[in-house]
């Protein structure tokens, strides 16, 4: 899809892709949307959305509670909507005429941001002037590398998804243009559609869990 109609739009003199922006809206309407479906008419034995819903929170929060312990509940709801949110936007490219958000590499900084920003303040909340001590050490010169550290973490998250998700929308859109008959285009098609699909639910995943190890640090209560 052309995005020349979207480009020149700047906010404090910096450039917006207006399209991405959109899609991202999109993204989080369908989140949105697929939350209500599933909590709507909630049963006990559950099934459908609910049951789709259940397991994913039910396997978030055993991963976050496993890395954060008793504070883990309390942050659960940011991972498993964080989740939701990445995979539904790592999807949001195979429908026809749709981009994936995560193709660009600002809506995968900006999520990385928000991450290691919420980190920090999760930090100073739970554990104050400790965990502005912990930079320093093991000793003072280690405030570099440290500091360092956590710059290059939004870099790494964002770069990631980046590329992946990237890669396989291109993949995509010439597989059909470079092979020569309907019959080689529809099969290979077919099996990288289904590829994606699982790419986008494993970089998710792994960015979500990413995430939640550098809170690990932050959150965690020390044992000593």
């Amino acid at each position: 899809m052309s995005h020349g109609a979207t480009q020149g739009l700047t906010i404090l003199g910096m450039p917006v892709d207006l399209h991405i922006l959109i899609m991202t809206w999109m993204v989080m309407a369908v989140v949105v949307l697929l939350a209500f479906i599933a909590t709507r008419n909630l049963t006990e034995v559950p099934t459908g959305m609910q049951n789709v819903f259940e397991w994913i929170i039910s396997a978030l929060n055993g991963q976050v509670s496993a890395s954060l312990g008793e504070r883990g509940p309390a942050v659960a709801p940011f991972f498993v909507s964080l989740f939701l949110f990445i995979l539904i936007a790592n999807w949001w490219g195979l429908v026809p005429g749709m981009t994936s958000p995560t193709r660009s590499l600002n809506t995968n900084f900006g999520v990385a941001v928000v991450v290691v920003i919420l980190l920090h303040l999760l930090g100073l909340y739970y554990k104050g002037f400790k965990y502005i001590k912990h930079f320093f050490e093991p000793i003072f010169p280690f405030v570099v590398i440290n500091l360092l550290e956590e710059i290059v973490k939004p870099i790494t998250l964002s770069f990631r998804l980046f590329g992946n998700i990237l890669a396989g929308e291109v993949l995509i859109h010439i597989l059909p243009q470079i092979l020569p008959n309907v019959f080689l285009e529809v099969i290979p098609g077919v099996v990288w559609l289904g590829f994606s699909l699982f790419v986008g639910v494993i970089q998710a995943f792994i960015f979500t869990i990413l995430s939640v190890s550098y809170f690990a640090n932050a959150v965690k209560e020390s044992e000593d």
